[in-house]
């Protein structure tokens, strides 16, 4: 299913592309706020974490990550579209953490984010969670949603209006 848009002004007709124009891929926006937190880390203003309870987290963060991300791929695979987001999506998945959480992919990145930090002490990736998580919000998230919209319209907004973006 593809909109078309008609340009009157020029006689042109545009398609949307079929896919929900994500420029950077989210696994690299990811690393590069963690890269980030480690500088803020170097340059020893930040308190550095109590050693074993900030392992022990880090741990069950990873854990939770390798759980949710196994479980939503599996949820994709089954109704056979691809969990790139340059490529079309040819179904909602509504199944397992997704009725949970519209984006359990991000959610269990987050929890890798938080995850790694944790296991290794640092502070300044924490510090930069909550920028990251409203950049994934903004650049990443709303443009699939739109395109999501565009896409599947009602069966999309009813999905949205009973699921969380995050939790």
């Amino acid at each position: 299913l593809m909109v078309e848009t008609t340009q009157v002004a020029t006689g042109r007709t545009s398609v949307p592309p079929d896919h929900s124009g994500v420029v950077v891929p989210p696994p690299l926006i990811y690393v590069v706020f963690f890269l980030g937190g480690v500088g803020l880390d170097r340059t020893g203003f930040l308190p550095s974490l109590p050693f074993a309870a900030a392992r022990g987290l880090g741990a069950v963060f990873v854990l939770s990550c390798v759980v949710l991300v196994a479980w939503s791929f599996k949820r994709f695979w089954a109704v056979g579209t691809s969990v790139i987001p340059v490529r079309p999506t040819t179904a909602i998945v509504v199944q397992g953490p997704y009725r949970f959480t519209r984006n359990p992919m991000y959610l269990g990145l987050l929890l890798l984010y938080l995850g790694v930090a944790g296991w290794f002490g640092f502070v300044g990736p924490l510090v930069l969670a909550p920028v990251l998580v409203w950049v994934i919000s903004a650049f990443v998230i709303a443009r699939e949603e739109r395109y999501l919209a565009r896409k599947f319209r009602a069966e999309y907004q009813r999905y949205q209006a009973q699921v969380r973006r995050w939790l």
